[in-house]
């Protein structure tokens, strides 16, 4: 099984992490069939990474600009049987495509398959108030999924890999959802993988996405993402891109695990939170109350990108009628 890695790139101010990266990926068990380093319309970056990386496969994003179009780049530009794709900040351990691998040839149901992804907090330790439910928020993986290998709805997209084929045949990932140019200077918005995983179940029956707990990698989290203020944002952003998600997918399928996360997880971490506060730990409160902010904010999110869906498609709606 011949894996490629895909690294989707967009400024200098990572290039330490960047090179930390492809170092992680030069230095797995299994090694890559190649390694494809993918520039979101940085022509100096492009270059630099060509001079630095002579033997990785560097190209330029040529489909529209964001995350979503790097990765459909780094699928098409591919010649291997599955695409792995890794954060530009993170760090892979040595057996992370080897356990992919493991993971894929137990079934050829198996089209997708994600990781264990922990976080590298760059103040040294994890926030006292900050609830592993939401873990998300930092592109990690969080308390309420399996802790073993099991089928899961949609993989996280900083830590994934694909048959390469399934990429292509149901249209590969949605550039209007996810992380875009315009995205990164004002909302941090997500959910392309997920809005891809969910099309692809719906469009070719019996495909199963896998959460593999032996491939790991350590995400870096920046002092500026470990504060109340960001967690906030990125939940309401969250709640945005979760409304794209519903409106493109259904919102049966595409609230369907979230749904049983609030329902079940987020009470018990609540509770967990308040019990921990009685147990002497004040901290407890503070999770605790991060925990229903959080849900608060997401939902409040979904709620304002429902309505604004729903008024572009009245618009749309009367201007047909206007044309007519």
């Amino acid at each position: 099984m011949n894996i490629s890695v895909v690294i989707c790139v967009y400024t200098e101010d990572r290039w330490d992490d960047i090179r930390t990266a492809v170092e992680s990926v030069r230095g797995q068990t299994r090694p890559p069939h190649e390694l494809i380093l993918v520039v979101d319309y940085n022509p100096d970056l492009h270059l630099r990474l060509k001079r630095e990386y002579a033997d990785a496969i560097v190209v330029e994003n040529n489909h529209a600009k964001g995350l979503s179009g790097g990765k459909n780049t780094g699928a098409a530009t591919a010649s291997g049987d599955v695409v792995a794709f890794l954060d530009d900040d993170a760090v892979a351990d040595p057996g992370w495509l080897a356990a992919f691998e493991e993971a894929m040839s137990q079934d050829p149901a198996v089209v997708g398959v994600g990781g264990l992804t922990r976080p590298l907090w760059d103040t040294g330790r994890r926030p006292r108030w900050f609830p592993e439910e939401f873990d998300w928020t930092i592109g990690c993986t969080y308390r309420g999924l399996p802790a073993e290998r099991k089928a899961i709805r949609n993989v996280m997209g900083g830590n994934a890999a694909f048959r390469k084929h399934v990429v292509g045949d149901v249209g590969g990932f949605h550039t209007g959802i996810g992380r875009s140019v315009q995205g990164r200077k004002s909302r941090p918005l997500g959910c392309e993988e997920t809005e891809f995983c969910i099309r692809l179940s719906q469009r070719r029956p019996g495909s199963v996405m896998m959460f593999e707990p032996g491939a790991v990698i350590g995400h870096r989290v920046p002092a500026a993402r470990a504060t109340f203020r960001y967690f906030r944002s990125r939940c309401y952003a969250e709640g945005l891109s979760k409304a794209l998600v519903a409106h493109s997918v259904g919102a049966g399928d595409g609230l369907s695990s979230e749904r049983a996360h609030a329902m079940k997880v987020l009470p018990l971490g609540a509770l967990r939170g308040v019990r921990d506060a009685l147990r002497g730990d004040p901290s407890g409160l503070g999770r605790a109350g991060a925990i229903v902010t959080g849900l608060a904010w997401t939902s409040w999110g979904y709620a304002v990108g429902t309505a604004r869906l729903r008024l572009r498609g009245a618009r749309a709606g009367r201007s047909t009628e206007h044309e007519r």
